[in-house]
């Protein structure tokens, strides 16, 4: 792209300090910068890797949050966050290789059934309960897992940690929140590497959007403090549905191609 104009950099900055607030709060915060991205005009690879800076920021700028009320727990936080890193790299430099069909048919129905849980559940808990995995089996098998998908693919990664820590970890829904903003910074870290690497980052429109990425991300995770399960419960489950109707949008998702070729049959 050549010169970008002061118009254009203070409507990402919107764009991202909306996406922050609410990426903090529930994630799919992409919902909105991504399309943004794309009609700004960067091509898909550079709108992925723009939008991998901002998502960055965002969630390191939300992590901070939680930190400072003390609901990050560094000893367990720090090898999933390691795990993520890694994992989101290692994604990242296998996107080129792998088909993403599979996961554009999958994601939808995860999502969904992501949404039907923290909508069903009563109440989440804003203690800890018993976990049901140790953390060196979670870190060496379930982080890894979501960190690929964070660098191969991406959407709804932030929903798919949410529920590991929440039914796997036992951790009450704001400490889940907390934990999940550490682990998708660090996948996004990751796989931001390759793409920084690659000079696939537009700097100006990315800088623009990691300020208020920053900013939207501080506001957000004071909301989610003050209110809790309360807000992040709902916003949880219409950002898991509305990333699922995203992708099934797309004429070429295969799920949404063999749905119809069902109903035309």
């Amino acid at each position: 792209m050549g010169g970008v104009d002061l118009a254009l950099l203070a409507t990402m900055f919107a764009v991202a300090l909306v996406a922050g607030c609410v990426d903090a709060i529930a994630g799919g915060g992409g919902l909105l910068t991504l399309p943004a991205l794309l009609l700004a005009g960067l091509d898909p690879v550079s709108a992925l890797a723009t939008n991998k800076l901002q998502g960055a920021v965002s969630a390191i700028s939300s992590t901070s949050a939680f930190a400072r009320r003390g609901l990050i727990v560094w000893r367990t936080a720090l090898p999933v966050a390691a795990a993520a890193a890694i994992a989101g790299l290692t994604g990242a430099l296998c996107a080129s290789l792998l088909s993403p069909r599979l996961l554009a048919a999958l994601v939808p129905v995860l999502l969904i059934l992501i949404a039907l849980y923290f909508g069903l559940t009563r109440g989440l808990k804003a203690e800890d309960a018993t976990p049901r995995l140790s953390l060196m089996v979670f870190v060496l098998c379930v982080a890894p897992v979501i960190g690929f998908y964070d660098g191969v693919f991406g959407p709804g990664a932030g929903a798919f940690y949410m529920v590991a820590f929440v039914t796997l970890l036992g951790y009450g829904v704001l400490r889940a929140t907390a934990h999940t903003k550490l682990a998708n910074a660090a996948s996004n870290l990751g796989s931001l590497t390759l793409f920084m690497i690659k000079g696939a980052v537009i700097w100006p429109i990315g800088l623009a959007m990691a300020a208020g990425a920053f900013i939207g991300a501080q506001i957000g995770s004071r909301l989610a403090m003050r209110f809790g399960g309360r807000l992040i419960r709902p916003l949880l489950v219409a950002m898991s549905c509305l990333l699922a109707i995203k992708l099934l949008a797309n004429p070429e998702n295969p799920l949404r191609q063999a749905l119809a070729a069902m109903v035309g049959g």
